[in-house]
C-alpha cells in the first residue's frame, strides 16, 4: 500500500514538472525552438557551393570564342554579372567597393591564338580578403573553363588548351587570419560591449540594487553612463589589442587610414553599447539578458554576418536577414580598411547604416528607461 502511494506522489511530481514545463515559455523555446532554429540556420547556411557570385568581365578580344566562354561562366548559375569592364586600371576600384568578388579577364586576340598556337590565356582575379570564398570562386571558373575545354577538343583532331592564370588580390597567400581576425574582432566587441553591459544592468535589477542607485544625487542617464563607461575602455582596450596580434603575430596589414579605422571601431562600440543597454530594459535578470544575447547577438554574429560563411553563399531570405546585423556591416569595414585601404567614399554607406543602427537604439532605450523610472 505505501509503495502504491509512493508511486503515485511520484507520478504526481512527473506530471507537476511537465505543467510546470509547459507554462514556462522561455523553457519551451529553450527545447524546442532553438534545436528548429539552429538545424535550419546551419543547414542553410554551411554550403560548400556558391550562387550568385558577383564578377566583372575584361575582354580585350571580344572575339566569338570569348563571347561564348562569357556566356557558359555567366548561364551557369554560379556567377551573376556585374559590370563589363574596358580597362585593367578599373580592376582595383571595382574591387575596392566591395561588391564583385572576381575579374575575368581575356586576352587580346584570345579566339585567333586558340587556332593558331593551340593555347590561349584567362586571367582570373580574385578578391582573397575572404580566402575561403575566393578559393570556391576560382576553382568554380577553372571548372567551367576545362569543361568547355573538353567539349571543343571533342570536335577537333588538335587538342587546345585554355590556361587560367589565377592572381589573388589583397591576401596572395590566402591566409586563414586575414578572415578570422577582423570577424574575431567584430564578436569580441559585440559580447563585451553589448552583453556584459545588459548583463551588468539586469544584475541591479535583479538584486534590487538599480532604485537604490536611482534615489542616489545622480541621476538616471549619469547612472547608466556609469555603468557602461567600463565597456567602452575594454572595448577600446580589446579593438586595439586584436588589431596589434593581426598585425605583429598573423602578419594583418593595415594599409588604410589608422584614424578612420579607430573612428569605425568607436561607432561599432557605441551601437554595440546602445544595444546592450537596449536589452537590458526588456531583461528582469542576469538570465534573461544572456539568453537575448546569445540570441539576438552571438548567434548571428558568427553566422549571419560573412564572418565565416560568405553572405552570396546563403538562401535569399537569410540574405535579407543579414541586412539588419550589424557586425556584417563592421567586418565590410574592417577589410575594406585594413586589407584594401579603401578611404571613407568606399565605406560610407556601411557608416551611415551603423550611425542609422545606433541612433534607433539609444532612442529606443532611452524612451523605455523613461516609461520604466517614472
Amino acid at each position: 500500500m505505501q509503495e502504491r502511494t509512493d508511486m503515485k506522489n511520484f507520478l504526481g511530481f512527473i506530471k507537476k514538472e511537465f505543467l510546470h514545463i509547459r507554462r514556462d515559455f522561455r523553457t519551451l523555446i529553450i527545447l524546442f525552438g532553438l534545436p528548429v532554429v539552429q538545424i535550419l540556420i546551419f543547414g542553410f547556411v554551411i554550403r560548400n557551393e556558391i550562387q550568385d557570385v558577383k564578377i566583372a568581365i575584361l575582354d580585350h578580344s571580344k572575339d566569338e570564342m570569348t563571347l561564348e566562354l562569357a556566356n557558359k561562366i555567366l548561364s551557369s548559375g554560379f556567377f551573376v554579372l556585374h559590370k563589363n569592364i574596358s580597362d585593367n586600371n578599373e580592376i582595383e576600384g571595382i574591387f575596392r567597393k566591395g561588391k564583385v568578388k572576381e575579374v575575368i579577364i581575356f586576352e587580346n586576340n584570345f579566339g585567333k591564338r586558340l587556332e593558331r598556337e593551340g593555347k590561349a590565356a584567362v586571367q582570373i582575379i580574385a578578391d582573397a580578403s575572404d580566402p575561403n570564398s575566393a578559393s570556391l570562386v576560382v576553382n568554380y571558373t577553372i571548372g567551367i573553363l576545362t569543361d568547355y575545354t573538353k567539349k571543343i577538343n571533342k570536335a577537333i583532331t588538335k587538342p587546345l588548351q585554355i590556361t587560367p592564370q589565377v592572381r589573388m588580390m589583397y591576401n596572395p597567400d590566402l591566409r586563414s587570419s586575414f578572415m578570422f581576425v577582423p570577424g574575431t574582432m567584430a564578436l569580441i566587441l559585440m559580447l563585451v560591449s553589448a552583453m556584459m553591459t545588459s548583463i551588468s544592468i539586469a544584475r541591479e535589477k535583479e538584486q534590487g540594487t538599480m532604485e537604490v542607485l536611482l534615489t542616489s544625487p545622480l541621476r538616471p542617464v549619469q547612472i547608466v553612463i556609469g555603468k557602461v563607461m567600463p565597456y567602452v575602455l575594454l572595448s577600446c582596450i580589446n579593438a586595439v589589442v586584436i588589431i596589434s596580434l593581426g598585425y605583429f603575430v598573423f602578419g594583418l596589414p593595415i594599409k588604410g587610414n589608422l584614424p578612420l579605422l579607430f573612428g569605425e571601431t568607436v561607432l561599432f562600440i557605441s551601437l554595440a553599447l546602445s544595444l546592450g543597454i537596449l536589452i537590458s530594459t526588456m531583461a528582469n535578470s542576469q538570465q534573461v539578458a544572456m539568453f537575448i544575447s546569445v540570441f539576438a547577438l552571438m548567434l548571428p554574429t558568427i553566422l549571419l554576418s560573412g564572418f565565416i560563411f560568405p553572405v552570396e553563399n546563403m538562401p535569399k531570405i537569410l540574405q535579407w536577414f543579414t541586412y539588419i546585423v550589424p557586425p556584417k556591416y563592421f567586418i565590410e569595414i574592417l577589410r575594406s580598411i585594413m586589407l584594401k585601404g579603401t578611404s571613407f567614399i568606399n565605406v560610407w554607406k556601411q557608416t551611415v547604416v551603423l550611425v542609422g543602427m545606433t541612433s534607433v537604439f539609444i532612442l529606443i532605450s532611452v524612451l523605455k528607461f523613461k516609461i520604466r523610472l517614472e
